[in-house]
């Protein structure tokens, strides 16, 4: 009786190993899914792996939906940018331009992310 009982642990034990590696390997860490620290470290991660010229749609399925975003048409070009999260700077709930990486497309392409680039966009 003691072996059976044994063995059933064993095999228990066995299944939910098995169970944790599965999730863990199998299951995706969607950005929408994190809490906010997450998120941010997510962020700063995936900004890192950016390509210039990257569409938009890449960009998206990257980092998933943006925190802010706004958009102008300059002449015949349309330039959108989306904030990230990226840095904690206080805790009142919200989120704000300075706690993100913003990341600016020309119709559609990756054009330039930092606030370097984003400073240079509000002067044009």
């Amino acid at each position: 009786m003691n072996t059976k009982v044994i063995r059933l642990i064993f095999a228990g034990v066995g299944l939910y190993a098995l169970f944790v590696f599965m999730i863990i390997a199998f299951y995706p860490d969607k950005p929408e899914n994190m809490d906010w620290k997450d998120r941010e470290e997510y962020n700063r991660v995936q900004i890192t792996k950016l390509k210039l010229g990257s569409t938009r749609e890449e960009v998206l399925a990257l980092l998933g939906s943006p925190d802010l975003t706004e958009a102008k048409r300059q002449g015949v070009n349309a330039i959108q940018v989306m904030f990230f999260r990226t840095q904690h700077v206080r805790a009142d709930g919200l989120t704000t331009q300075d706690e993100c990486t913003p990341l600016l497309f020309e119709n559609d392409k990756l054009i330039a992310w930092g606030d370097g680039a984003y400073s240079s966009y509000q002067e044009s």
